[in-house]
């Protein structure tokens, strides 16, 4: 599914561990399915109740601006606690979309790339 998604261009969908790793500790998941086709999923790391980091939103190329990507966040957002905030980092191309649907941006992220221990 990443594959017919633009994640894929900023995952690595060639490394089967790593994907497999990444499905298995996600502790909140929502999917979109045409019949038996995956078309979307909504991957998520939280406690329920402060904060949910929502780290892949990924929909089929072919299915999205059909409403896809907005249902996912909803039924995340169901989800969780009335006090959870919900946060993501935008893919560069993705940075207008999320305005439109409530989220409001934050500039105090910092990533630590892998490296031995400080």
């Amino acid at each position: 599914m990443l594959t017919r998604s633009t994640l894929a261009e900023r995952r690595p969908v060639d490394d089967k561990e790593c994907i497999e790793g990444m499905l298995e500790h996600a502790n909140l998941t929502v999917t979109a399915w045409d019949g038996d086709k995956l078309v979307g999923i909504a991957r998520s790391m939280t406690d329920f109740h402060y904060a949910c980091y929502l780290s892949d939103l990924a929909v089929d190329v072919a299915y999205q601006h059909s409403g896809i990507g907005r249902e996912l966040i909803r039924q995340t957002q169901q989800a969780l606690g009335p006090r959870c905030k919900l946060r993501l980092i935008s893919a560069p191309a993705a940075v207008g979309y999320y305005p439109k649907l409530g989220f409001v941006r934050n500039e105090q992220c910092w990533e630590l790339a892998p490296s031995p221990l400080l």
